[in-house]
């Protein structure tokens, strides 16, 4: 068993998740995968079945009942690693938005002494590919309000591609992690900061998916613009210890 655990939450990716899976494994350090699959009616969970007679005792399945939002699959993810003896635990999508020889990276600044790695498309400049110019500002302004409100200094609050070592998830209250779109990523670094973390941004360069569609929605939108707010309205009320 490997010391780290990348989690990729899946739901209709059956275009990329052999590629994603082929290509982690490829990386000169190694990474166990736990794929969170929410009932994908195109055959996802299959494919990733079938790949784990070739990787066996390194890849991983957790099949869920519906679309359940990427906050609940990465919580079912943590609590699973957390169940194990896996080190550090990472977030990554299954699209290749987020480039996997990138894990290396994100380990490196965790072994060097991390509590969390934030792949960041904002630390220097804006690094995001293939990405129309109004997903690009609302993507970025949305930190710049994350960071007028919550006052963390963090400049890629939306990120998913994270590394946590597992003593900042056994920290936090998995149970009361509330929000399930951008706000989940957003309320998992604020609440590290809080806790007293030391939270590192590792700067990389953010290519849109090229196959596939994306799960990004109003909706999700708007739970980030109000979570916000009530993620800085209950640390005034009840201060983190």
């Amino acid at each position: 068993m490997a010391d780290s655990i990348v989690i990729i939450p899946t739901y209709n990716e059956i275009e990329n998740i052999e590629n994603i899976i082929r290509k982690v494994f490829s990386l000169e350090v190694d990474f166990d995968i736990l794929v969170v699959d929410d009932g994908s009616p195109d055959g996802t969970a299959d494919v990733v079945k079938t790949l784990m007679v070739e990787y066996s005792n390194r890849l991983f399945i957790e099949e869920r009942r519906g679309k359940l939002g990427l906050g609940t699959a990465y919580i079912h993810g943590f609590r699973w690693s957390l169940a194990r003896s896996y080190t550090y635990v990472f977030e990554m999508d299954a699209d290749f938005s987020h480039n996997p020889e990138d894990l290396i990276r994100l380990r490196t600044a965790a072994l060097s002494g991390a509590d969390m790695v934030i792949g960041s498309r904002y630390v220097r400049g804006v690094n995001v590919v293939n990405w129309p110019m109004s997903r690009v500002l609302m993507s970025y302004f949305a930190s710049v309000y994350v960071r007028l409100i919550t006052r963390i200094n963090i400049q890629d609050a939306t990120a998913g591609f994270v590394c946590f070592n597992r003593k900042v998830l056994e920290k936090l209250d998995l149970d009361k992690i509330k929000f399930v779109g951008y706000a989940f990523q957003i309320e998992m670094k604020f609440k590290a900061i809080q806790y007293g973390f030391n939270v590192v941004e590792v700067p990389i360069i953010f290519t849109d998916r090229t196959l596939g569609v994306s799960k990004m929605s109003t909706k999700i939108f708007r739970e980030a613009f109000f979570g916000v707010i009530q993620l800085k309205l209950e640390s005034l009320l009840k201060p983190y210890k």
